[in-house]
């Protein structure tokens, strides 16, 4: 089965023949060129495939595309407030390395042991916080100054220094 990661959201139309902006995550102006398909969550787990027609960058966080078989504004409005999701090879090519967004899947070490594996990336006014799984609990661990040490691209880590008492809660 194919892994999706959500990049934004459809936040407006845009004109009269069903163009939508999305606003996404990925933090670099940019359009979808070489992508085939961007997946829109229908129902909770239920991605369907819209294929792209033409993209092009409005700004670091947002992109206008028409998608095939969206071609009024009414079809568009349909739309409105969806997630949106690229499969995970495409996700790669696309992602900045700066974005935060790129660190699903990396590695959280923390003194050298291995927590677990990043499932989702928060994004706050002054931290980030990435969601990894510890005895079968949701934790939430703050990326910031104080305890970002490192990010290691080529072996998918990120390095911290967690303050003492932090991972006995989610325990």
């Amino acid at each position: 089965m194919s892994e999706y990661i959500n990049i934004g959201k459809i936040v407006a139309s845009f004109g009269l023949k069903g163009e939508l902006i999305i606003h996404h995550a990925l933090k670099k102006k940019l359009s979808f060129k070489n992508i085939e398909a961007l997946f829109i969550e229908d129902k909770k787990d239920s991605y369907l495939p819209y294929f792209i027609q033409t993209s092009k960058a409005k700004d670091q966080e947002d992109i206008f595309v028409t998608l095939e078989s969206v071609d009024t504004k009414e079809a568009a409005q349909k739309l409105m407030k969806k997630n949106v999701w690229l499969l995970e090879e495409d996700f790669r090519k696309m992602a900045g390395k700066t974005a935060p967004i790129s660190l699903l899947g990396y590695a959280i070490i923390d003194d050298g042991k291995n927590l677990g594996e990043i499932n989702e990336v928060i994004e706050q006014p002054h931290q980030i916080l990435v969601q990894i799984i510890i005895k079968g609990n949701e934790a939430l661990i703050p990326l910031h100054e104080a305890s970002l040490k490192k990010i290691d691209h080529k072996k998918k880590e990120v390095h911290v220094e967690l303050p003492d008492g932090l991972l006995e809660i989610y325990s």
